[in-house]
C-alpha cells in the first residue's frame, strides 16, 4: 500500500483537535464544580470515606445554601433513612412530592423514595396509598414487590392474590405456589373459625392454581376430619404422596389416626412404610418407629430402623437404633446404650433443624413461609442433616 504524504500532515490536526475537546470539558467540569456549594463536595467526600454523619452536616449545609439542589435532597433523605432517621427522611421525600418543579421522572422518584420511608417505618397504610399511585408507571415492578409485602404483612390474603396474579414470572420463581399459599392462608382462617364449606372451597381454588400444593391437601385432610369424614381425609393425605411424599412425614401421626378410627390401622402404616423405603425421612422413620414399638415390639422397631440405617446412615438415626436397642437388652447393658445415647444426643440437637434452601436460615419446627427471607415453601421437609447429605 503506497504512503500518502497528506496521512502524515494529518497527524497533528488530529491532536490539536483532541487537545482542544479535552480543553473544552476540563473547562465545563471546572464552571460546574464551581457553582456547586463547596459543602456539597464536602459531602461527597464523608461519604467516600463512609463517615455519613458528617456527610449529612454538609449535606444539610449544601442544601441551605442552595435549596433548589433536588439531588443533594434525594442523597439526604436516603443517608437520614439509612442511618434510621425516618421522621426526617419522610420530611425531606414528601418535600420534594409537594414541589411543583420537578419533572414527571424526578416526581415519580420522589414518591418511590418516601413509599420505601413509609414501608420501614412500619406506616403500611400510607405506604399502601404511596404505591397504588405507582403502579402503571415506570416503578410499576418495585410497587407491585412493595404491595404483595404489604398485603402479606396485612393478611390481607385476597388483596395479595389479585397482586400475585398481575406480577410477571421471574426467572424459576412461580407465582403460583405464592397465590395457593394465599388461600392456604385464608383457608386455615375459616377452618378455625368453623366455617368448614368455605375452607374447602378456598382449597380447592388453591389446588386449581397449583395442583402440587402439598398444603391444600394437607388442610383438606383437617377439614374432612373436623368433618368427621375420615375416608375422605384419608384420601387427601395420601394423595401428598403423589404430589411429594418427602411431605407425608407432616401428616403421618394424623393419617394413622384417621386409619385407626376407620379400622384399617394396619393399611396406614403399609403405606407409610412403603413411602418411607421409596423416600427416605427421619421425621417419618419417627412415626413408623413408634407404631411398630407399639404395635410390634423393640425387636420389630429395631430392625426397621437398623434397615434404614444401611440405607440412608444418619446420627439422627442412630439415636433412634439406640433408643429400640435399650429396650431389648438387660439392665446393665442398657445403662451403656443410654450413655452413648445421650452423647448423641448433644449432637443431633443441632442438626435436627430445618433449614430455608433459599437463605439458609434454620428452625426446630416446619415453616409453610420463611420467617427470614418471607419465601413460601422454601423449607423442605427434611432435617438439616439429610439436607446436607442430600446437596
Amino acid at each position: 500500500m503506497e504512503f500518502q504524504l497528506w496521512w502524515l500532515l494529518s497527524w497533528p490536526l488530529f491532536f490539536g483537535l483532541g487537545w482542544l475537546a479535552a480543553r473544552i470539558d476540563i473547562r465545563h467540569l471546572v464552571r460546574e464544580s464551581r457553582s456547586l456549594p463547596r459543602s456539597y463536595l464536602s459531602g461527597l467526600n464523608f461519604l467516600l470515606k463512609e463517615q455519613p454523619d458528617k456527610a449529612i452536616d454538609a449535606f444539610l449545609e449544601a442544601v441551605r445554601i442552595d435549596p433548589q439542589t433536588v439531588e443533594l435532597h434525594f442523597a439526604l433523605g436516603n443517608l437520614f433513612r439509612r442511618r434510621g432517621e425516618l421522621d426526617r427522611a419522610i420530611r425531606i421525600h414528601q418535600s420534594l412530592v409537594d414541589r411543583e418543579d420537578l419533572d414527571d421522572v424526578q416526581g415519580l422518584q420522589a414518591l418511590q423514595e418516601l413509599g420505601e420511608d413509609y414501608l420501614k417505618a412500619g406506616l403500611l397504610d400510607r405506604a399502601e396509598d404511596v404505591y397504588l399511585k405507582l403502579r402503571g408507571t415506570s416503578h410499576n415492578e418495585a410497587a407491585n414487590d412493595a404491595l404483595l409485602e404489604i398485603y402479606q404483612q396485612e393478611k390481607n390474603w385476597q388483596r395479595a392474590i389479585e397482586i400475585a396474579r398481575d406480577m410477571p414470572r421471574r426467572g424459576s420463581h412461580r407465582w403460583e405456589v405464592d397465590i395457593a399459599n394465599f388461600y392456604c392462608e385464608m383457608a386455615t382462617t375459616a377452618l378455625a373459625h368453623s366455617e368448614f364449606n368455605r375452607a374447602l372451597g378456598l382449597l380447592e381454588e388453591a389446588l386449581a392454581t397449583n395442583r402440587t400444593s402439598v398444603r391444600a391437601n394437607l388442610l383438606r385432610g383437617d377439614v374432612f376430619v373436623a368433618l368427621k369424614r375420615d375416608a375422605e381425609a384419608v384420601d387427601a393425605w395420601q394423595a401428598i404422596g403423589d404430589q411429594d411424599p418427602a411431605y407425608l412425614s407432616l401428616v403421618a401421626d394424623r393419617l394413622m389416626d384417621a386409619h385407626r378410627r376407620l379400622g384399617h390401622e394396619e393399611k396406614g402404616a403399609l403405606f407409610l412404610r412403603t413411602h418411607l423405603y421409596q423416600t427416605p425421612s427421619l421425621d417419618l422413620l419417627e412415626i413408623v418407629f413408634k407404631w411398630e414399638i407399639e404395635r410390634n415390639g423393640p425387636e420389630a422397631a429395631y430392625a426397621l430402623v437398623r434397615d434404614e440405617l444401611k440405607r440412608n446412615p444418619t446420627m439422627l438415626g442412630l439415636e433412634k437404633l439406640l433408643e429400640a436397642a435399650s429396650r431389648t437388652v438387660d439392665s446393665d447393658m442398657k445403662d451403656d446404650i443410654e450413655l452413648v445415647k445421650k452423647l448423641i444426643h448433644g449432637h443431633t440437637r443441632r442438626v435436627a433443624r430445618y433449614c430455608c434452601k433459599s437463605c439458609g436460615f434454620k428452625a426446630r419446627q416446619f415453616y409453610w413461609r420463611c420467617p427470614a427471607c418471607g419465601g413460601w415453601e422454601t423449607y423442605p421437609p427434611k432435617r438439616t442433616e439429610e439436607f446436607d447429605l442430600a446437596v
